[in-house]
């Protein structure tokens, strides 16, 4: 369904993020502030398109719940939240983004954009789901697995329902071998796109 290029090696899990299930926490709970953030962004920019105006909405009160939800799992082991930290992941495939160009154009990127994002969350939530040593994480990360590929489905389907001009499958095409030359940088940190 996700489509992605490359995926995640499983020795991720066992090598890097159950040494420090601290640093994954914190990590994955800016991400949820971040998706939260963009959701809003999302209504900022577009006022008048209704639909993703509601949807929006939805989404950033989903976001914050589960920031809300890591962040329980984080005072519940004894962990602080910490610094927010920067995603370079997101912050390189946002290179591949549309500059200048039509409104259009840029509305289907940035959906886009979402929509990749989403995707590799949901992959490395799978993962994560399949692979920790941690009874408890194992069944959250497998949760929001499935709330990830929603939000992933949600994109793309906006992105197609508002693209005139711009053939969805061909850029999301486009993204997606993007993603693959990124994501090959990662896979080494204990952060959700690390």
């Amino acid at each position: 369904m996700l489509k992605l290029q490359l995926p995640t090696d499983p020795l991720w899990v066992k090598n890097v993020v159950e040494s420090n299930i601290e640093e994954l926490l914190t990590d994955h709970a800016y991400c949820e502030q971040k998706a939260a953030t963009n959701a809003i962004t999302l209504i900022i920019q577009n006022p008048n398109l209704s639909d993703i105006v509601q949807e929006m909405v939805a989404l950033a009160q989903e976001e914050l719940e589960h920031f809300k939800m890591v962040h329980a799992i984080m005072l519940k082991r004894g962990f602080t939240l910490g610094k927010e930290r920067r995603d370079n992941y997101v912050n390189e495939l946002r290179r591949f983004m549309i500059v200048g160009g039509g409104r259009e154009a840029q509305l289907i990127d940035r959906l886009l954009l979402s929509a990749m994002i989403e995707a590799r969350s949901c992959e490395r939530f799978k993962v994560l789901s399949e692979n920790i040593n941690d009874a408890e994480l194992a069944e959250f990360y497998h949760e929001l697995m499935i709330s990830e590929a929603t939000h992933y489905a949600m994109f793309i389907r906006l992105a197609k329902k508002h693209a005139v001009e711009v053939d969805v499958d061909a850029r999301w095409k486009e993204f997606l071998e993007f993603e693959a030359q990124v994501i090959q940088n990662y896979g080494k940190g204990e952060t959700i796109h690390g």
